[in-house]
């Protein structure tokens, strides 16, 4: 098996006008005119790179809020097969690890945007909202969306619109706009190759108009090795839409979304373990240590601990092959955008979500009989195991929904409502099996079932309701926007939450247990207000400020609510909802050499979730876990991104930077059963209080493209209570890439590249991705290798 490392390459923005460049990937946008003065017909002449798109998308021109987008040119640039999270990760605001160089990993993505994580960030494709980001029953955006098939990524970091459909937001909002069919008949292809033995195609046919209409579809095919360990990633992913013309400012889109995912896991390592110079059972150290294949029984380290049972020795779970992840998700939506009238119109989007799939985990012999026996005891039926066991989580369900907007021009006020109504609907179930021989190798015997764990469906019917009114004024020179938008989530969730509705111990001995239950929850805030201006100093120069206050169905209900109790059948208490103030200063600027946006942000977070556990009563070593509001959390910071060209190279070269500071901290300790963890005034784990990304791009002749790219991310901590020893270096990390044949055409084929990406230049070896722990240390993925990647593309 060859070690796979892929990379997700930056492509190049421009650094900032005034500052000294430093190396990041990013976007390479910069928006600049060579002449100060409009030409002739009224427009500005602007000067462009190859890697340059407009400011106006880049910093976000004429929004109330610090909005930041990857755009088109830097898409194409980024390595083929870059997940959706990992474009962010050059966005300032935005602190992104993941594992690998794609980011493929559905369990190994993290993401902070001041005090917020992945779980309370919006998401929206084609104004598709796409719920929780849960691996296990959410929609998670990497699943819906390849690089080649968008036309930017637009984030607001610190509050999206109130239009923006989402109960998971409590301010970040990232959206992600997809190309429209193009006009002509064509064929596009896009080859890849990458170490571990990756290979990627990517294919898209496009029919041109036909009439009214026009579509396309693609498909994209990836397998590789994983980076360390056994086992492989498997990704087949399709994408079409089709697009009609229905005559004056009316139109319609259609579009469908298909993505087979099947990779294996990789485990996550403890810093001690990390560091050791004790290989593993593989004879792997520090990041390489990985899954193996599976020996036979007959070899050192694995021989049986129970005579008679081949696969006993708990050695078997560090082997790769029942480490599985598995998902199939299809997106249907459509669009109806009717003209109305001058300055108004309305807009209807109506989807369905299917998603089915699961996981699968080993558990040693000698863990799964003790489930076993107390199970058989009550009277379950259950089957003795064979050896190392089958665990099988089952996820699966669908999600759909219908959002719609009025956009009415009068006068000087721009006023827009809508309504989006959503029903989610979840099925999880749990249980372990046994496999053939009890060989983690075998392939499992569904009837065989050791032991049951979870079997409940959850749903939630949501209704969020906005009004926004926009008014402009002094000439349009100022633009005032006021609005509000109103969230309602009915929650329930019914059948077998855990091991204590299957059985509980009584005595020592199994009995049955509490049976299946329903328990339901409710989440309303009919008033959450959101204010904003901008003002122009002049045709380049704005300053914008706004503030908002969002709520957020809680994250993780489903772990809240499926927790059961020892000493009764209720549910646990209900979690207040979390909430945020967020306030934003900030100026932006386009200038003919540059362009540039510096933010200033306060954000006010309240009621948020966090697990913890408590001894059980009379239990040697058993411990509850529950889940329980912890208090005020605050950030403040800013947030600046910029792109320069500057005059004096002629073109040749151009500079980004984008950077971070940020500051957020706990407020409140908090008061458990068990103790008072100390977290007033310590630092979010995970939370880097500077992150610095920037680089050059340069294009020597009219065939190439190059860029360098670096990102530095400061110390951050693995423990809520910031436990001394378990803060994580800052570290810096660079990336490059080499485009080839710009313009180029051979015979029928145009626009034939050549682009070579290199992740992690340098191969630097430190721990990334923070798994965090209250007190203690957290758990870590170290970052990949250095990757190279070849992509090969043309039209037809």
């Amino acid at each position: 098996m060859t070690r796979n490392r892929d990379h997700f390459l930056r492509p190049g923005n421009c650094l900032f006008a005034v500052a000294v460049a430093v190396g990041l990937p990013q976007a390479t946008y910069a928006a600049e005119e060579a002449e100060e003065n409009p030409a002739a017909d009224g427009t500005e002449i602007v000067v462009s790179g190859r890697r340059v798109s407009e400011a106006s998308e880049t910093i976000g021109v004429d929004r109330v809020t610090n909005t930041v987008a990857v755009t088109r040119d830097a898409l194409l640039s980024a390595p083929s097969g870059i997940s959706g999270l990992k474009m962010l990760e050059t966005l300032p605001g935005f602190n992104v690890q993941t594992d690998g160089a794609l980011g493929l990993y559905e369990f190994g993505n993290s993401v902070q945007a001041r005090a917020f994580n992945l779980d309370q960030i919006g998401f929206t494709i084609d104004g598709i909202p796409l719920g929780r980001s849960d691996a296990f029953g959410g929609s998670p955006v990497f699943r819906y969306v390849d690089n080649e098939n968008l036309a930017r990524v637009e984030a607001s970091v610190g509050a999206g619109d109130v239009s923006v459909p989402s109960y998971a937001s409590l301010g970040p909002v990232v959206e992600y706009i997809t190309i429209a069919p193009q006009e002509e008949l064509g064929l596009f292809v896009a080859q890849s190759f990458g170490e571990d033995d990756m290979k990627r195609t990517f294919i898209r046919l496009s029919t041109g108009r036909v009439g009214p209409f026009k579509a396309y579809v693609s498909r994209t095919k990836l397998d590789s090795d994983l980076w360390r360990g056994f086992g492989t990633v498997d990704r087949e992913h399709w994408e079409a839409q089709l697009t009609a013309d229905l005559g004056g400012d009316s139109w319609a889109r259609f579009k469908f979304v298909s993505n087979d995912f099947f990779d294996y896991d990789s485990p996550f390592l403890s810093r001690a373990t990390y560091l050791s110079a004790t290989p593993d059972l593989g004879g792997k150290t520090g990041r390489d240590r990985g899954y193996i294949d599976v020996p036979p029984p007959t070899e050192p380290n694995f021989t049986p601990t129970v005579a008679g049972i081949p696969y006993s020795n708990p050695n078997y779970t560090y082997t790769y092959a029942l480490a599985i992840n598995v998902r199939n998700d299809k997106l249907y939506g459509g669009t109806f955008h009717a003209g109305i009238a001058d300055g108004v119109w309305a807009e209807a989007t109506a989807y369905w979500e299917d998603k089915d799939g699961y996981g699968v985990s080993p558990e040693s012999y000698s863990s799964v009989l003790a489930r076993y026996a107390p199970q058989l005891a009550a009277g379950l039926p259950v089957t003795a195991p064979r050896g190392t066991a089958y665990g099988l989580s089952g996820v699966g369900g669908d999600r759909y929904g219908v959002t719609t907007k009025l956009h009415w021009e009068i006068g000087a006020n721009m006023l827009e409502a809508g309504v989006w109504m959503e029903t989610d609907k979840y099925h999880r179930t749990q249980r372990r099996l046994n496999t053939v021989d009890g060989s983690p190798a075998s392939a499992p015997v569904p009837d065989e079932v050791i032991y049951f764990r979870r079997d409940y469906r959850s749903k939630r019917d949501t209704t969020q309701i906005f009004v926004k009114d926009t008014l402009s004024l002094m000439d349009d020179a100022l633009a005032l926007t006021a609005g509000f938008k109103g969230l309602s989530v009915d929650y329930m969730l019914n059948g077998y939450r855990d091991y204590n509705d299957y059985y509980r111990v009584v005595g020592g001995v199994g009995v049955p247990g509490y049976g299946p239950q329903v328990g339901t929850a409710k989440y309303t805030d009919w008033f959450l207000p959101q204010a904003g201006l901008v003002y122009k100093f002049d045709r380049r120069t704005q300053l914008f400020a706004s503030y908002s206050q969002n709520m957020a169905f809680p994250k993780g209900m489903d772990d809240i609510y499926s927790t059961t109790l020892s000493s009764s059948s209720a549910f646990v208490p209900a979690p207040d909802a979390e909430r945020a103030e967020n306030f934003e200063l900030g100026v932006r600027t386009n200038q003919p050499q540059f362009y540039a946006a510096l933010a200033g942000y306060y954000t006010r977070f309240k009621n948020r979730i966090q697990a913890f556990s408590t001894p059980l009563p009379g239990a040697i070593s058993g411990t509850e876990t529950y889940f329980q509001n912890v208090g005020t959390v605050e950030a403040y910071g800013l947030e600046f991104t910029g792109s320069y060209k500057p005059e004096f190279l002629n073109g040749l070269a151009y500079f980004n930077l984008n950077a971070t500071y940020n500051i957020a901290k706990f407020q409140d300790d908090v008061v458990t059963p068990a103790r008072t963890y100390l977290l007033d005034g310590k630092y979010l784990p995970d939370s880097a209080k500077w992150i610095v990304n920037g680089g050059i791009t340069i294009e020597p002749a009219s065939w190439l493209v190059a860029n360098l790219s670096g990102k530095y991310t400061s110390k951050r901590w693995s423990t809520f209570e910031n436990t001394p020893g378990s803060s994580v270096p800052g570290f810096a990390v660079f990336s490059a890439y080499v485009d080839v044949g710009d313009g180029l055409s051979v015979g029928p084929l145009k626009s034939v590249k050549a682009r070579v990406n290199v992740d992690n230049l340098f191969d630097k070896d430190v721990l990334s991705f923070i798994g965090a722990s209250l007190t203690g240390d957290g758990f870590f993925r170290p970052l990949s290798p250095r990757t190279f990647q070849l992509t090969l593309s043309a039209e037809y």
